[in-house]
């Protein structure tokens, strides 16, 4: 998938994660006394002597390896025999379960509902196995609904505190997009202190090596046993968003007329615009505001502009009366923007708008997982499949382009839902994970230009 930025499960923050490079096997590379094999995880592991040929040989420099990393005998042999000698890269991951299991079950004793061995053996397996998540339904029945959500954050790179705060600030029916465009304002604001604790504070995870997976391990325990105590931080003060999300008015929807006033300072030119996501932490706004003359923000879902949504927030001192949309009118919904999906579209699936467009797409991988799925039905797939697929959909913003077959956006789809021409961002060096990178943080064209209508005017007279 050159190029392709994949983001399904086990995504870096930045959400542009190309392959990864595969560790070659130990047993395969002649190693003298001054060699070394770098790892991804940026650990040179030295190697004196050559390599045996023999699979016995093979098979005890590994034994050896990891004893000395400090694993036992018997749990490396373990680790070996389910995942092979080929692939040290899965072994290092098994032993760091292996051992987060143990130490979970020596330190803790909990008869809770939420933290049985079973809740825990499952959290964590899930976590050392990033395929396994959609496929294992054992793994998931556990599980609540918020569970299965912080699970989800979990496998794209934020910490457990990030996820919970974000299910907690958000609400439990929010969308994995609203969610990590949260978390992702959070992180790139520096007023994240306001409600994260010092001990936890977010941290960009470029890499999903044995000792992020360990740590991640680790900190799911420490969060569990704070909540169980009572000793979490929690502040219940969120950010109030209106419902429906359409500002100071849209021209899609029939609402009052808002009047608004302004501050003396800010009234007439200059003009400013400032844009940011709407689900931006405690505090954001009204420091924003602060430093604009204390304008009130203007919160619209860009999805009664077009087929996809996107929650922003605007401070502005533009006018509000009197604005009228570009045209031609997008379209505003899947099937308007994307006619041959009409077709495919099964009549389970309700969607008419997308999700927030994001940096990233959903694999192959991914979405061969889901037609194998479908397939073993004849018809309409049970429930439980259809909301295993439905979830995935909304996910990455699926679209059906055959029988049982989902594939993700194109660029030029993308550029077209947000408002922009054709291959606008085709060509001049810009390869496709950039592509998807650049719109995933761009403006919906649309609704940004019925703002700035009133710009428009001044041009024309």
């Amino acid at each position: 998938m050159d190029g392709n930025p994949s983001g399904e499960e086990g995504d870096n923050i930045d959400w542009d994660t190309e392959d990864e490079l595969e560790i070659q096997e130990i047993q395969n590379l002649p190693l003298s006394s001054s060699s070394s094999l770098t790892v991804p995880g940026g650990e040179a592991i030295a190697g004196t002597g050559e390599a045996s040929s023999s699979a016995g040989s093979s098979n005890s420099k590994l034994i050896h390896h990891f004893v000395g990393m400090g694993f036992s005998e018997k749990m490396v042999a373990k680790a070996i025999e389910e995942n092979g000698e080929g692939n040290t890269e899965s072994i290092l991951e098994a032993l760091l379960t292996y051992s987060a299991l143990e130490n979970s079950q020596q330190q803790q004793h909990v008869d809770s509902d939420h933290c049985s061995s079973e809740y825990d053996e499952s959290f964590l397996d899930d976590l050392s196995d990033m395929d396994s998540w959609s496929e294992n339904e054992e793994n998931t029945n556990s599980l609540s609904d918020k569970d299965k959500t912080l699970l989800s954050l979990s496998k794209m790179g934020y910490t457990v505190e990030e996820a919970s705060t974000a299910v907690d600030r958000c609400g439990p029916d929010a969308s994995l997009a609203e969610l990590t465009d949260c978390i992702f304002a959070a992180q790139m604001s520096k007023a994240e202190d306001a409600y994260l604790p010092d001990e936890n504070k977010p941290k960009n995870v470029h890499n999903d090596n044995g000792r992020h997976k360990k740590r991640k391990l680790f900190e799911y325990e420490l969060w569990k046993r704070k909540k169980q105590r009572g000793y979490e931080n929690e502040d219940d003060e969120t950010i109030r968003l209106p419902k429906p999300m359409i500002g100071f008015g849209v021209p899609t929807e029939l609402c009052e007329v808002y009047h608004r006033t302004l501050p003396e300072p800010a009234i007439g030119p200059p003009y400013f615009y400032y844009e940011n996501v709407a689900l931006a932490p405690k505090g954001v706004w009204n420091t924003i505001s602060r430093f604009l003359y204390d304008v009130e923000p203007e919160f619209v879902d860009s999805k009664y502009f077009c087929a996809a949504a996107r929650k922003r927030g605007y401070v502005h001192n533009l006018p509000i009366q009197d604005r009228f949309p570009i045209l031609p009118l997008p379209p505003r919904t899947v099937h308007e923007a994307l006619p041959l999906t009409r077709k495919w579209w099964p009549s389970w699936d309700t969607r008419t708008k997308l999700n927030c467009l994001q940096t990233c797409i959903g694999s192959a991988k991914l979405t061969e997982r889901i037609r194998k799925a479908l397939e073993d039905w004849d018809g309409v797939p049970p429930l439980q499949v259809q909301k295993y697929v439905l979830d995935e959909c909304r996910k990455w913003n699926l679209v059906w382009v055959g029988r049982n077959k989902l594939a993700p956006l194109e660029p030029d789809e993308v550029e077209m839902l947000l408002g922009f021409p054709k291959n606008h961002t085709r060509g001049g060096g810009i390869s496709r994970t950039d592509r998807y990178k650049s719109l995933g943080n761009s403006f919906q064209i649309d609704t940004v230009a019925y703002h700035l209508f009133f710009s428009l005017q001044i041009l024309n007279d």
